[in-house]
């Protein structure tokens, strides 16, 4: 995939919230009902700050945000008491299926880096399992063990990386990552990775900077477009 020589894409990984599965507007829907109760806004500024982090770092980073007079064990209980049916019918994002089984079909090895968690993963991925059996692997931050930092750090994307075939053998500026949020960009450029991101239209452009490509939609990536 991509050119000849030194800039050829040898792997892909795919982050899944926002990107692949549109589920970040289930977890805004569920938070603001939670922030409604301390009379807070669950602003798109905060939630810039937030997306791509695991679980626990970002439901203490809303807390701290909006100052909630509410634990984080609490927090945590209330926000995923109200998420399984809602992520059970999450549609994929325009252009991702496509993507991914043209990857596939091409042998290119892809793998999913997400800051949920398994059981999460599970219900997010309730009509999708078909698309997420092409995956070689899906590394869950929330609750990997070898994830002791979560997106921006690099360890994300290189636990991922490590856990492809003869991983030793991997060149990272060979693995394209495709990203929605500014942390995840700026994890998978930490880790030596292309990036391609496809944000939310309402991230303002100051933080898109950092990504190689910009795209409005995963339909507009071809081949031809990959990041040198």
């Amino acid at each position: 995939m991509g050119s000849d020589g030194d800039m050829e894409i040898s792997h892909v990984i795919f982050d899944m919230d926002g990107l692949l599965l549109d589920t970040e507007n289930i977890y805004s829907a569920a938070t603001q009902k939670l922030c409604d109760r301390f009379g807070k806004i669950y602003s798109f500024d905060i939630k810039r700050q937030i997306m791509g982090m695991r679980g626990n770092e970002a439901s203490q980073a809303i807390i701290d945000k909006l100052q909630l007079d509410i634990s984080l064990a609490d927090f945590m209980a209330e926000i995923e008491a109200t998420l399984p049916e809602m992520f059970k019918v999450a549609s994929s994002m325009p252009g991702a299926e496509k993507l991914v089984r043209h990857l596939h079909a091409h042998n290119i090895p892809i793998a999913v880096c997400t800051g949920s968690n398994q059981v999460n993963l599970g219900l997010k991925t309730t009509k999708h399992k078909d698309m997420f059996t092409l995956f070689h692997h899906v590394v869950t931050c929330s609750d990997d063990p070898q994830v002791q930092f979560g997106k921006p750090h690099p360890q994300p994307f290189q636990v991922t990386l490590s856990r492809f075939d003869a991983a030793d053998t991997i060149k990272p500026h060979k693995v394209l990552v495709f990203e929605d949020s500014p942390n995840g960009v700026l994890s998978a450029k930490a880790a030596g990775m292309r990036t391609v991101m496809v944000p939310d239209p309402r991230l303002e452009q100051e933080f898109r900077q950092d990504a190689d490509l910009v795209l409005e939609t995963l339909l507009d990536f071809t081949p031809e477009r990959i990041p040198t």
